[in-house]
This record gives structure tokens, sequence and C-alpha cells, in this order.
């Protein structure tokens, strides 16, 4: 049995960060003033999208909220120990440690964007340290994303199940005995 646990919005906005991100990564790694208004408006649109999105985890349907993802740290410690044992439950939603991931991801999307944006500023424009800042949350937006996929395909083979496509169709696998909601 198959049931719907993303959400069309939770997906759009997942597919709108993840190619703005790209976007954002790619022309600006151009040479300058070449791809500046691409840089500036994926950075934009990322912004927007977290934005969206965390209102959206609020808002949103059951698997789309916050509170039903996002976990304390017994939790959180609890799931990595089983995960490093190798017996790991599965979960119909984010795993504990996959919430906290998407969050990060959020709030770093956000911070790059901010910190593009007020280095374009009159206020800050030229300041080498928010450039370096925005320059160094931008590679860290880059080993999260790492991260991020290398822990989908790894859930994605212990629970032989595709994260990928289930975040394309929203369809999982419904529960089974063990697994959690």
């Amino acid at each position: 049995m198959r049931i719907r646990v993303w959400d069309r919005i939770v997906r759009t906005l997942h597919w709108t960060l993840a190619g703005a991100v790209a976007t954002a990564w790619i022309s600006g790694h151009w040479p300058p003033g070449d791809f500046d208004a691409v840089h500036h408006t994926a950075g934009y649109v990322a912004l927007a999208a977290v934005a969206m999105r965390l209102a959206w985890g609020f808002a949103g349907s059951r698997h789309a909220r916050l509170a039903q993802f996002l976990r304390g740290p017994r939790a959180v410690l609890a799931y990595a120990r089983a995960l490093r044992a190798g017996h790991e439950p599965r979960y119909i939603g984010h795993n504990p440690l996959g919430g906290w991931m998407a969050l990060t991801l959020w709030l770093c999307a956000a911070a790059v964007a901010a910190t593009g944006w007020l280095y374009t500023t009159e206020w800050l424009w030229g300041y080498a340290w928010l450039e370096q800042l925005h320059a160094a949350l931008g590679w860290l937006i880059a080993a999260l994303v790492g991260a991020h996929l290398g822990g989908v395909v790894a859930t994605s083979w212990r629970h032989r199940e595709n994260l990928a496509a289930a975040m394309l169709s929203g369809m999982k696998r419904g529960p089974a005995g063990g697994d959690v909601d």
C-alpha cells in the first residue's frame, strides 16, 4: 500500500529551493558581471522558498509540519545510536536526523541569501568580512547538500525505498511493523 506523504507544496518548494541553490552556486562561480542578475535572482528565489517552507511548516499537511519532524535531543541521539548499530526504524516522514538536516539547510540557504543581499546594499557594500561570510556560507551549504544527498542515498538503500522518487511523486510505502509515522 502506498500513501501520500509529501504534499504538492512541500515538493514544489523542495525542488524550487534545490534549483535555486544550484543556480546560485553555478552562477556565483562564473566571472563577475556575466551572471550577476542570475545569481541575485536565484538567491531571492531561494530565500522566498525558505520563507514559504517555514510558513508551511506551521500551516501545512501533517508530514510538512515542523512539530511532526523536529524531535528533541534524546530522540535524535537514540536514532543516531540505532543507525550506528544498524537497526534504525523507518520513518514515514523525516527521520530525526533528516528533520534537523532539512531545517539546517533552510537556515543556511536563508543566511547565504541574506548575506548576499546585504552585500549589495549601500550600507554594507564592499565589506570584505561580509563577502567572506557569504562565500563561507556558500561552501557550508555545498557541504550540507552533499551530506543531505548522502543521507538520502543511504536511507533509501537501507530501507529499500527510493526517497528521491518519493519527493517527486509524494508517495511512499505505507507503514509496516516497526515503522514510525
